[in-house]
């Protein structure tokens, strides 16, 4: 065996390894012309003859194979489940607008966070229906497609994303970035839908209710063969250079998009650069039409700022960046009619009113409840019980009343009132002069705790299996549980006693509260139900903060000197952590051993981190250390590196050859450091 495994070796000649490298370059070319530009320059039979002849060679050879080769799009050994993985940046959700009305309040809303700006420009893009990936390249090599997952978590699903021919598997440049992050959308074509639809209602199996499923479905089969079959494209539309000066990167989200296309990747055609408020109008209702001409569904445009500086101004809220929206076209409506409008208290003590509906039909399910928001909705519909309402799914998710046909109203109806006083605990309710909602503010209402607790338990939070809204309405109700903290003082005798709980689920539920306490820090701070605080910001508060004890002493000027976190995350997160109610609490959880903590992975980790909210960015060539161990480092001592320099910023390293970023540094006052500088500082 050792010999023939030699003598293969052996046989290699330089000829063959140039070969190789020739036919790797026809095929990415003729691919690339053919899936990107959608332009062949080769005929399929002569791809086929060179695909095989590269295959043969590789067979022969197996020590010639390498990851980008076209040979390798399809893996041959299904995966038998696919690994979590934390996205390098967040993939956060965009703020929906229904029609130019929401979209002009939106554009006034980050006007007044920006009244200094004289001028600016939108880009446009087709909002496709499709699922988003994250993909990572190495030296130009394509190391990782993950999934959106949570945002800030996905799944691994490399196999998979390498059988998709528009994107990449090595960037289409000679010098790449030693890492580039690019987002994008898979989505299936409507043409290949149609036919896997034919082809499984032959087979008998159930049909894919529309392509977004489709793709979704066929991005998580374990076999990546059976992805290949379905021939998944994609549209990439982010890109990020991590360690790039500002002269070597694009600076604009239109800068950014051709240069994904120079890289290699298939961008959008059908987008638009905006100067004004009247052109994103004007493209937003030209494709509410010819969007039905297009070969894959789109259900909107997706606005955004031009400017990436503009864009590290604005920032982030709890969920979305400031600096775009998704624009969606009308959803689809359907009439039924109201029977009740009932009260749910929240966790933030807010009074939300919910209709109850005459089952109806809507995009593909049961429609049976709808959100009216808030008492001003309400007065604006002027909804009754027993009106016939339209109804809609606001961005194909949730269901809204639209509109309430006045004509069909039954006579003796009555306007709708919020109560004065709090549905569950009957204490009275206020509604504070700048907000639109109506809120109980008796922190014992055991709609809140109920709220509250459910939350605590939820998956993403600390995932205790078992507790759902029905016992946790019974633990609130005998008044065993009033707060999280009693959870863990929890016996299966107790719980035994409950409705529907018998001594083995009792036990059992015990138990994964136990295993609860091993949950991490980012889920627990997103479990305490701080306002405006969700699991994305949740774990970017705690890479910033790694204990409990660090985010109580921060300032809210600290805090929101975090990159991603704004100034009402901020406040609410100072405020909470100042109320004595909530600092017992965190006292108990810390006696329940439950983490508050980040876990150090060694003992260096465990040290004193002297860098501990502080940001820095780097610029230019460094005298030993490369841009990546520079990083670490920082971030080793609780320091955080971006990207930009802002005003947030507290340090600039500078090395040789340093660009903009040392101009723009200067003009800020920001203190620059030397390499010799930064170590002394690391060991101070």
């Amino acid at each position: 065996m050792n010999v023939g495994k030699s003598n293969a070796v052996a046989q290699v000649t330089p000829e063959m390894r140039q070969r190789v490298q020739e036919l790797r370059q026809l095929l990415v070319s003729a691919s690339y012309a053919y899936y990107v530009l959608d332009n062949p320059t080769m005929p399929d039979a002569v791809y086929d003859k060179l695909y095989r002849e590269l295959q043969d060679l590789e067979m022969q050879h197996p020590e010639l194979i390498t990851p980008e080769s076209p040979t390798q799009r399809v893996g041959e050994k299904p995966a038998s489940k696919f690994t979590s993985v934390q996205h390098n940046i967040p993939l956060y959700s965009l703020e929906n607008a229904f029609n130019i009305e929401e979209f002009t309040k939106w554009q006034e809303r980050w006007q007044r966070s920006a009244p200094k700006l004289e001028g600016f420009e939108y880009v446009c893009e087709l909002k496709i229906d499709g699922n988003a990936l994250a993909l990572t390249y190495e030296d130009g090599v394509l190391t990782r497609g993950a999934t959106r997952g949570d945002g800030v978590t996905g799944e691994d699903i490399t196999q998979n994303v390498r059988t998709i021919r528009s994107i990449p598997l090595q960037l289409n440049v000679e010098k790449p970035p030693a890492v580039v992050e690019v987002r994008g959308e898979a989505f299936l074509p409507l043409e290949v839908f149609e036919q896997i639809n034919e082809e499984r209602e032959a087979a008998g199996e159930q049909l894919f209710a529309n392509p977004r499923n489709a793709a979704a479905g066929t991005l998580r089969q374990l076999d990546s063969r059976i992805v290949a079959k379905r021939r998944l494209d994609f549209f990439g539309y982010t890109l990020h250079i991590p360690g790039k000066d500002d002269s070597d990167v694009a600076r604009t989200q239109w800068e950014a998009l051709e240069m994904l296309k120079m890289f290699g990747f298939r961008v959008n055609p059908n987008r638009k650069l905006c100067a004004s408020l009247e052109d994103v109008r004007d493209y937003y209702n030209y494709w509410d039409t010819e969007r039905r001409n297009l070969p894959y569904m789109t259900d909107g445009v997706v606005v955004k700022l031009n400017s990436f500086t503009l864009q590290e101004e604005l920032g982030f809220t709890q969920k979305f960046p400031k600096w775009a929206i998704a624009l969606k076209y009308p959803a689809e409506e359907a009439p039924t009619r109201v029977d009740d409008i009932k009260i749910n208290v929240g966790r933030t003590g807010a009074l939300t009113p919910l209709a109850h509906l005459h089952p109806v039909q809507l995009a593909g399910t049961t429609v049976q409840r709808a959100t009216l928001h808030n008492s001003d909705r309400i007065a604006q519909l002027d909804i009754r019980i027993g009106d016939t309402v339209i109804v809609r799914k606001a961005g194909e998710i949730i269901p809204e009343v639209v509109r309430v046909l006045t004509e069909l109203r039954p006579e003796g109806t009555q306007p709708f009132q919020m109560p004065s006083c709090c549905p569950v605990c009957e204490q009275p309710v206020v509604r504070p002069v700048d907000e639109a909602v109506t809120r109980c503010i008796n922190a014992s209402c055991p709609a809140i705790l109920k709220a509250a607790v459910t939350h605590w338990a939820s998956r993403n939070a600390l995932d205790i299996n078992g507790l759902g809204e029905k016992i946790v309405q019974q633990l609130v109700d005998q008044g065993v549980v009033h707060s999280v903290a009693d959870l863990y003082n929890l016996t299966p005798e107790q719980l035994a006693s409950m409705e529907r709980m018998g001594k083995k689920s009792a036990e059992k539920l015990v138990g994964a509260i136990a295993n609860s306490k091993t949950q991490p820090w980012a889920r627990v701070l997103y479990g305490l139900g701080i306002r405006h605080v969700g699991s994305v910001n949740a774990q970017t508060l705690t890479q910033q903060f790694p204990t409990v004890e660090q985010l109580q002493r921060a300032t809210a000027a600290q805090i929101e000197g975090v990159y991603g976190i704004g100034p009402e995350i901020a406040q609410s997160v100072s405020q909470w952590f100042q109320v004595p109610a909530n600092q017992a609490l965190i006292t108990r959880l810390r006696e329940a051993d439950l983490q508050l903590a980040a876990q150090v992975k060694s003992t260096t980790a465990a040290k004193s981190q002297p860098l501990s909210g502080q940001t820095f960015v780097i610029t230019g060539t460094l005298p030993t250390l490369k841009r990546d161990e520079t990083k670490e480092l920082i971030e080793k001592a609780g320091g955080k590196v971006t990207n930009s320099v802002s005003s947030k910023t507290n340090y600039l390293v500078v090395g040789e050859d340093a660009g903009s970023k040392l101009e723009k540094a200067q003009a800020l006052g920001i203190t620059q450091l030397s390499e010799a500088q930064l170590l002394e500082l690391l060991e101070d």
